[in-house]
């Protein structure tokens, strides 16, 4: 009802422009709303906006924009807006921004394809990983990284399960900028341990969800100690920043840099085993996954989940803000997961996002990569075309299996009804109102700069 309203408002106010003669002179320029009522009308289909999205916008040279086609009408008026739609079913389709970060399948496909024959050996594929990680990590601004506070982190009291044990962490990364998790280990155990990074995703709960709590704690009851960690201004860190502030690029320079420091405390555990080092993500901790794999050695296996793709690039500043994918006269997202190579990596996908395609093109492509070392079997891809975009209990279990292998993880102490849920509250370090946060925590984005930059 409110686009039919809007729909007549513009018409009206674009008299005009509709009844008066259309001519170079006008520029053929007609309302937004007025065009997308005539594309519905003569393709017999519905386009649903909001008043946002079509409020004083003008298409100019509209008549000559008419193909004969949909698609192409719709390239041709909605391109040089910054728009396009997305078809939710038959004749229905959404108004939305254009997306740097999603192409088409077959350029993704044409662009991996294009990256791919600037190499035929693991010499000339050493060189450009070389290459690429220089500039990358130039990209982020960590080149030299920032010196690193003195400060021990903040630890709250070990909490007891069944088979695991639960500590809270702060870790001060920058003077006065702090990145939050929860430190699961078993409950009983000799010698060195595997350390196994796990980076929240963009859902809602952050690291408090409980598929977050049911992983962490399994790998911890398998005999691992897992550091499930938010990601910037998400979470606990909220507690400095603001929710938007989570969308800026310099968030994904934060987020790279967070993950340096919970490696750099981690490893200096005395019960750390430096040589078995893991990492897995989903959804933009997915793409944060390859990211970190790709730049620190330190990392030895990692599992991207439901996230890697070539024809998407990450649909949040925090994964493609910086110009880390103008690196080496561009790479994607595939090419920077083959970076950690020959290391073990599994690749999680499924039916439903932009993994969809995953084994038939871009998994090759990393087979191919890892065979220039002779172990095409390090890499592999487990496909769930029926399921969605989650860290579902299937997804879990693929990841139980691949640690285990790569790790020595115990598979027969893997049994999720084990696991306490426990509240959100139970999981903060600084307390449920923020009461603990440090004396010299910064607050807001201007100050982050400030302290970066400085």
């Amino acid at each position: 009802m409110k686009n039919i309203l809007l729909t007549l408002c513009l018409l009206l106010l674009g008299m005009p422009y509709l009844y008066a003669q259309q001519n170079s002179d006008s520029a053929y320029k007609r309302p937004l709303a007025a065009v997308l009522a005539d594309i519905e009308q003569r393709f017999h289909i519905k386009i649903r906006y909001s008043p946002a999205q079509v409020d004083n916008r003008w298409v100019l040279y509209a008549d000559w924009r008419y193909r004969p086609t949909l698609e192409a009408t719709l390239d041709n008026i909605l391109t040089p807006l910054d728009l396009k739609v997305r078809k939710e079913k038959d004749a229905v389709y959404k108004l939305g921004e254009y997306e740097y970060y999603r192409w088409p399948v077959a350029e993704g496909w044409a662009e991996l394809d294009r990256i791919a024959a600037q190499y035929s050996n693991i010499q000339q594929w050493e060189q450009r990983k070389k290459q690429l990680k220089s500039c990358m990590l130039e990209a982020l601004q960590l080149s030299p990284l920032p010196a690193a506070p003195a400060s021990s982190p903040v630890i709250t009291p070990e909490r007891k399960f069944d088979g695991y044990t639960v500590r809270n962490i702060a870790i001060e990364i920058l003077p006065g900028v702090y990145i939050n998790g929860s430190l699961y280990k078993p409950a009983h155990y000799k010698g060195k341990i595997p350390v196994i990074l796990n980076p929240d995703g963009h859902w809602e709960k952050q690291r408090y969800r409980p598929d977050c709590q049911y992983r962490c704690a399994s790998l911890a009851r398998m005999g691992a100690m897992a550091f499930s960690y938010d990601l910037f201004a998400w979470g606990e860190s909220l507690l400095q920043f603001d929710v938007p502030d989570h969308r800026k690029s310099l968030a994904m320079t934060i987020q790279a840099l967070g993950t340096i420091r919970i490696l750099d405390y981690l490893l200096s555990l005395r019960d750390a085993d430096t040589a078995r080092v893991g990492i897995t993500g989903g959804s933009g901790a997915g793409s944060h996954t390859v990211l970190v794999a790709a730049i620190d050695e330190r990392i030895k296996i990692s599992a991207p989940v439901v996230a890697i793709s070539s024809y998407f690039y990450g649909g949040c500043p925090c994964e493609s803000g910086m110009p880390v994918h103008a690196c080496g006269g561009r790479t994607d997202n595939v090419e920077i997961a083959a970076m950690a190579a020959p290391h073990p990596q599994l690749l999680v996908s499924d039916g439903q996002d932009w993994t969809d395609k995953t084994p038939e093109h871009d998994f090759p492509y990393l087979q191919k990569v890892y065979g220039y070392y002779n172990k095409s079997g390090n890499v592999s891809n487990v496909h769930l075309p029926a399921e969605g975009h989650d860290f579902g209990i299937n997804k879990r279990q693929a990841v139980y299996e691949f640690m285990a292998k790569y790790l020595g993880l115990d598979m027969h102490a893997l049994d999720e009804s084990k696991v306490t849920i426990e509240k959100e509250s139970a999981m903060y370090v600084f307390g449920e109102k923020g009461e603990k946060l440090p004396a010299n925590a910064i607050h807001g984005f201007d100050q982050l700069e400030k302290v970066f930059y400085k």
